[in-house]
């Protein structure tokens, strides 16, 4: 039987899956150890142990506590996921009140609220000033909002380039037409025998025949041609700019423009249905509505106006502020006997902010 000496000392175990909190648990070592063989050793070591077996309790509490039916896309915590990846946004106004609110004593020093995840850091703030001027830090479905613009501003800066190539290529081709046709003529002949093995016939495909409509094109013809789809590629860059950086100017141009080539692409999935084109339509359309809808443009939901206010409202600093109004108003009017006020500066312990 052996037999070890187990400190008091509290682990705090947090496992996260997919930036979703599953499981909180404050472990003694005691706790922790009963997990593995007894090990005979002082009390460093016996926490030492410990400590060193917390990844696995973390999975084993993870596979405990993932339900059947666990939809990650649903409960997916993106205030964690930003501050995992970008790190706390903490700041220290210098209004006394609200000051109180964003900071906590901790057994291991003094620590500030992050604005976005809500967490207690330790250390000095990044920054201070007036409330009025603090960073504006995204949290929850502005995050999610976010994610899903600059997912739209990677399509269009995708098309943007391969369009400016395509345009360089038509420019390119202007030039070299007599050397194009001859490298076409002494090689189609050949690749004409493998393609009817394919069931297919070079003579009548779509980009043979537009290759060889091209060469028949005047140079005029092809100028033009170069110049819209340059002008076409200059567009989609400049939608991705503006939503990949959040510029309400953006999200109007992507909207507008998209909105302007919808019919066209109508039209082409009705000449012929590819699933190329049809995915296409489907991605225009879901980023006409997912934008008209979270960023309420034209005065859709309330507009701009409507738009700033839901913003500030999920503000972490813009809640506290509220928070600390209502309590110096309730201290002016006076308390009721019996009742505690809200603390200066609140004592937390290290289970509450070691996350």
């Amino acid at each position: 039987m052996h037999s070890c000496q187990v400190p008091s000392t509290v682990v705090n175990i947090e496992s996260v899956w997919l930036g979703r909190p599953l499981s909180r648990t404050i472990l003694t070592a005691a706790a922790t150890a009963s997990l593995t063989e007894p090990v005979d050793s002082e009390a460093d070591g016996a926490t030492e142990k410990a400590i060193s077996m917390l990844p696995m309790v973390g999975l084993r509490l993870g596979r405990v506590t993932v339900r059947p039916g666990w939809r990650p896309l649903k409960t997916f915590d993106w205030n964690s996921r930003s501050c995992g990846l970008h790190g706390h946004a903490t700041y220290a106004p210098t209004e006394p009140a609200l000051a109180a609110r964003l900071q906590a004593t901790t057994p291991s020093g003094h620590a500030w609220r992050c604005l976005r995840c809500g967490a207690y850091v330790l250390g000095e703030p990044q920054s201070s000033g007036p409330a009025d001027a603090a960073p504006i830090v995204l949290r929850g479905k502005a995050l999610r909002d976010t994610f899903v613009l600059r997912f739209l501003a990677a399509d269009h800066g995708i098309r943007g380039l391969l369009l400016l190539a395509l345009a360089y290529g038509v420019w390119r081709f202007d030039g070299s037409r007599r050397a194009l046709k001859q490298v076409l003529n002494s090689y189609l002949p050949t690749l004409e025998p493998l393609a009817y093995k394919f069931g297919v016939d070079l003579e009548e495909s779509g980009p043979v025949r537009l290759i060889q409509q091209a060469f028949t094109a005047r140079h005029s013809t092809l100028l033009l041609v170069a110049f819209g789809v340059l002008a076409y590629g200059m567009l989609e860059l400049v939608e991705a700019y503006g939503l990949w950086f959040k510029k309400r100017w953006g999200e109007y141009v992507a909207v507008v423009a998209t909105a302007f080539f919808v019919p066209l692409e109508i039209h082409e999935i009705i000449l012929k249905v590819t699933g190329l084109r049809v995915g296409a339509l489907i991605i225009n359309l879901f980023a006409i509505a997912y934008i008209l809808w979270t960023k309420r443009l034209f005065g859709f939901r309330g507009g701009h106006a409507a738009f700033e206010a839901e913003r500030r409202n999920d503000s972490l600093l813009e809640l506290e502020h509220a928070a600390a109004a209502a309590g110096d108003a309730d201290s002016a009017g006076g308390q009721a006997p019996g009742t505690d006020s809200h603390p200066s500066s609140p004592h937390v312990s290290t289970s509450d902010w070691l996350r």
